[in-house]
């Protein structure tokens, strides 16, 4: 079982306060636009900064400059043409997306899966929270000044993405597996490539580590540079890394066991004071954790189970049988066309997302769409907290702390 372990190497013991000393009086506040044409907020969203010279007295974000209405165009789809839908949330680890959503149909339509299909999904889930947490701590790197450490481990991202291109044929948004499972077995291309993976990759985060864990221009840069408290952060409903950095051990691998984690043996970082250093120490440690959970996937993997359900009604039947069996062709039209139904129900399933949980609430009224479907995406959650994270701080630290509490475009607007 998961174990909680905190993260030592922060030596800010108590958590760091919110706020420094404001004047009273308002005189000579002058306002500033942070984006949305600014490189640091991706171009698509606002932050309307009150300042008194270069401390920020007041934030207010703006959001929705590339809302996409995503519920509500998968309420018009069916299941299973859904999950491109969900790539297009967190980009940067989209197989965690779809394999969110693939587990609530099935608990939908309650559908056994093999514990071959759930480890393999596992060692996309772990190798996909690498490539997440991998871009936002050397961004966070980027954002003091150090931009080596990102243009170093920036390539192991595209090996993670050799591996999605092996099993699918995309890279970024993947698409990857179907309710049920996957849709062919991996290749030994595929195998050969994850063992790689993991056999290399820690030396080269270890000497990224090396470069700005106990770097003193790093560390000025980040210890208490957008602290949150535990009580507050719970108290804006965060999730994930930024949580865990806040010093509360909420994993939804663990409290909420999915996908066979119960299996696997690893710990869950926490961090003490909530602050930039703490976020991307956190990180750190749980990519240190995923190579554990996926050398254990690798070691345990059933031998003699299928990679998919049996599930006729979402899961595409061989070619040879679908050009010499009417059954099969059947199948193939009905999937194909989007006329299979589900049972009526009321559904939430979520996992945890590179940035926190990642949920799915789901009402069936047993047609061949969903008749209300939400995101529950971890992103538009924890952003609401940051303008009292950066309220009394420099300009410089808004950008530092926007970076350490990964902020994905694509889901924060969705």
């Amino acid at each position: 079982m998961a174990k909680k372990e905190t993260i030592k190497n922060n030596p800010v013991k108590e958590p760091a306060s919110l706020n420094v000393d404001l004047p009273e009086e308002e005189n000579e506040f002058h306002i500033l636009n942070l984006g949305p044409t600014h490189p640091a907020t991706h171009g698509i969203f606002q932050n309307v900064l009150k300042m008194d010279g270069e401390i920020i007295h007041e934030a207010t974000p703006t959001v929705g400059y590339i809302h996409r209405a995503f519920e509500k165009l998968a309420e018009r789809r069916p299941y299973n043409q859904i999950t491109p839908i969900t790539d297009r949330l967190n980009y940067c680890s989209s197989p965690i997306n779809n394999f969110g959503w693939h587990m609530t149909v099935e608990k939908l339509i309650n559908v056994q899966i093999p514990k071959r299909v759930d480890y393999l999904r596992v060692i996309i889930m772990e190798l996909s929270r690498i490539s997440d947490h991998l871009i936002c701590n050397s961004v966070i790197g980027v954002d003091t000044g150090a931009m080596t450490g990102f243009l170093y481990i920036f390539q192991w991202r595209e090996k993670i993405y050799d591996i999605y291109e092996s099993i699918c044929g995309a890279r970024l948004t993947t698409n990857i597996g179907r309710i049920g499972g996957f849709e062919r077995e991996w290749s030994a291309k595929t195998w050969e490539l994850i063992n790689n993976f993991v056999k290399e990759y820690p030396k080269a985060l270890k000497e990224f580590s090396n470069l700005l864990e106990r770097n003193k221009i790093f560390m000025d840069r980040t210890i208490k540079c957008g602290s949150i408290s535990a009580e507050m952060a719970l108290q804006y409903s965060f999730t994930g890394p930024n949580l865990r950095a806040a010093g509360v051990d909420y994993d939804v691998r663990v409290m909420n066991p999915y996908s066979s984690y119960q299996d696997f043996d690893f710990i869950v970082p926490v961090g003490t004071s909530g602050d930039t250093y703490d976020r991307f120490m956190v990180r750190q440690e749980e990519m240190w954790q995923s190579l554990k959970i996926i050398e254990q996937a690798i070691k345990n993997m059933p031998k003699d189970e299928h990679f998919h359900a049996e599930v006729p009604d979402f899961y595409l039947p061989p070619k040879e049988e679908v050009y010499n069996k009417m059954e099969a062709l059947i199948y193939h039209f009905k999937i194909v066309m989007g006329e299979c139904d589900v049972p009526k129900g009321e559904i939430y399933h979520c996992v945890e997302g590179g940035n926190g949980e990642l949920g799915f609430y789901l009402v069936s009224d047993g047609g061949r769409a969903p008749w209300r479907l939400h995101f529950r995406r971890p992103c538009f959650i924890y952003y609401q907290a940051y303008p009292e994270m950066i309220k009394g701080s420099m300009l410089s630290d808004a950008i530092i702390t926007m970076s350490s509490m990964n902020v994905i475009a694509g889901e924060l607007d969705a």
